[in-house]
C-alpha cells in the first residue's frame, strides 16, 4: 500500500513560483519512479515531469526549462519547482507512482495562476 500526499499549491501572479510536494508512505518510494500530472478544468490529465529512483528526470515540453523535479528519499518525498508560472499552468497538480502493478494518485493540489 502506498499513500501520497500533495502539498504547497496556492494562487500566484504570472511569472511567480511555487514548490509542490508529495510525502509517500510506504518502503516502496526509493525503488519507484514518481511522477507529477496536472489535469485542467476541462481538459485531460497529463504528464507534467517524472523522476526515477536514481534521479533521472523528463518534462513535457511545455514546462521544460521552468519546472524541476527532484527527490529525497530519505525523506519519502518528491518535489516540484514550478518557476515563471503562466495561467496555462493553471492546474490541480497529482503525485503518482506505480508499484507491483498498481497505480496510486494523491488527492491533488489546486495551482492558480492569475493576476
Amino acid at each position: 500500500q502506498v499513500q501520497l500526499v500533495e502539498s504547497g499549491g496556492g494562487l500566484v501572479q504570472p511569472g511567480g513560483s511555487l514548490r509542490l510536494s508529495c510525502a509517500a508512505s510506504g518502503d516502496s518510494f526509493r525503488i519507484t519512479t514518481m511522477g507529477w500530472y496536472r489535469q485542467a478544468p476541462g481538459k485531460q490529465r497529463e504528464l507534467v515531469a517524472r523522476i526515477s529512483s536514481v534521479g533521472f528526470t523528463d518534462y513535457a515540453n511545455s514546462v521544460k526549462g521552468r519546472f524541476t523535479v527532484s527527490r529525497d528519499n530519505a525523506e519519502n518525498t518528491v518535489y516540484l519547482q514550478m518557476n515563471n508560472l503562466k495561467a496555462e499552468d493553471t492546474a490541480i497538480y497529482y503525485c503518482n507512482t506505480a508499484y507491483s502493478g498498481i497505480a496510486y494518485w494523491g488527492k491533488g493540489t489546486l495551482v492558480t495562476v492569475s493576476s
